[in-house]
């Protein structure tokens, strides 16, 4: 399964429990909820992933935290927040770049339409 159909069951995943909870919760019961949608769907699922980085010859250890990385191949950022601004599509590029991942979703549950709360950022660009 590549990075695109992975991102179209996540997104489908996403508008269902946005349809069930609507706006307004804390993050983490919409990052808990996703991972009970994928995991029941079939997909690999890993919560609250630390990656290390390597600076020149530095280790920094944990220097970042995934929401949920799904099949090791697209990372999801959750975010239930009023607006979302730059820093939050540089922090997920940050982490594809870091972590050598090519797709990664920005999920906005604070959205009326959940279409809306979600961006996609690949390969150093985002779209």
């Amino acid at each position: 399964m590549d990075e695109n159909e992975i991102a179209k069951i996540v997104v489908d995943a996403g508008l269902k429990i946005h349809r069930a909870l609507g706006q307004g919760l804390y993050e983490t019961v919409y990052e808990q909820c996703l991972e009970y949608e994928l995991v029941n769907r079939g997909l690999l699922v890993e919560r609250q992933k630390f990656l290390s980085i390597q600076y020149e010859n530095l280790t920094v250890s944990n220097a970042f935290k995934i929401d949920l990385l799904i099949e090791n191949k697209v990372v999801i950022e959750i975010k239930a927040q009023e607006t979302l601004d730059n820093f939050h599509n540089a922090q997920l590029l940050n982490y594809l770049k870091l972590g050598n991942y090519r797709l990664g979703l920005l999920l906005n549950f604070n959205s009326k339409l959940f279409k809306n709360g979600v961006n996609r950022v690949i390969n150093g660009y985002i779209k």
